[in-house]
C-alpha cells in the first residue's frame, strides 16, 4: 500500500470539514450519475459551468484544496503540492467527462487514489454529525471547477515535437 504523508490526510479531513460545514440543513440529496467509458458524460445540473468560479475554487485553499496536491498555471500561487499530476494542459489531455468523473469519485478508476471524492459519499466514516450525508462540493461547483480544468491548455511551445 502506498504511503502518504499524514498532513495530507490532515488536509482531506479539513477539506470536507470545511467544505461541508458551510452546506445547510437538508440540503439536497446527491444526483445520480452515469459513468460511461471511463467518463461522466452529462453535467450534474444541465448547466454549463462557469470557469471563473472554477478557477476561484481551484485556487481556494480553503474549499477546493486542489492546490494542496497539484501544481498548475497559477503564478500568484505559492507552494503548491506535487502529489498529484500538474493541472497544466490537462485540459489537452482529458475530455470534460473524463474530468468530472475525477472530481465526482476517481476510485471509480483508481480505487487506491487518495484524491478526495468530491460528489460522493459511498465509503465515507468517521464523518462528524454536522458535516454527514453532505458531498465536498456542490453539482454547479464540480461544473464550475470541470469548466475551468478544460480551459488549460498547452501553449504551442510547450507541446513536444512530434
Amino acid at each position: 500500500m502506498r504511503r502518504v504523508p499524514g498532513w495530507v490526510w490532515i488536509g482531506c479531513t479539513i477539506l470536507a470539514a470545511r467544505a461541508e460545514a458551510g452546506a445547510e440543513p437538508g440540503a439536497e440529496p446527491l444526483r445520480p450519475v452515469a459513468v460511461v467509458d471511463r467518463e461522466i458524460p452529462a453535467s450534474l445540473t444541465g448547466v454549463p459551468g462557469d470557469p471563473v468560479r472554477g478557477r476561484a475554487l481551484v485556487v481556494d485553499r480553503t474549499k477546493g484544496l486542489c492546490l494542496l496536491c497539484h501544481a498548475g498555471p497559477f503564478p500568484e500561487e505559492r507552494f503548491p503540492g506535487n502529489l498529484g499530476p500538474d493541472l497544466a494542459g490537462v485540459g489537452d489531455r482529458l475530455a470534460p467527462g473524463a474530468l468530472r468523473l475525477r472530481l465526482v469519485d476517481g476510485r471509480v478508476l483508481n480505487p487506491d487514489t487518495i484524491m478526495p471524492s468530491y460528489y460522493s459519499l459511498a465509503g465515507t466514516r468517521r464523518v462528524g454529525a454536522a458535516w454527514r450525508d453532505r458531498p465536498v462540493l456542490a453539482p454547479q461547483e464540480i461544473e464550475d471547477v470541470v469548466a475551468f480544468l478544460a480551459t488549460l491548455r498547452e501553449t504551442p511551445s510547450e507541446r513536444p515535437a512530434p
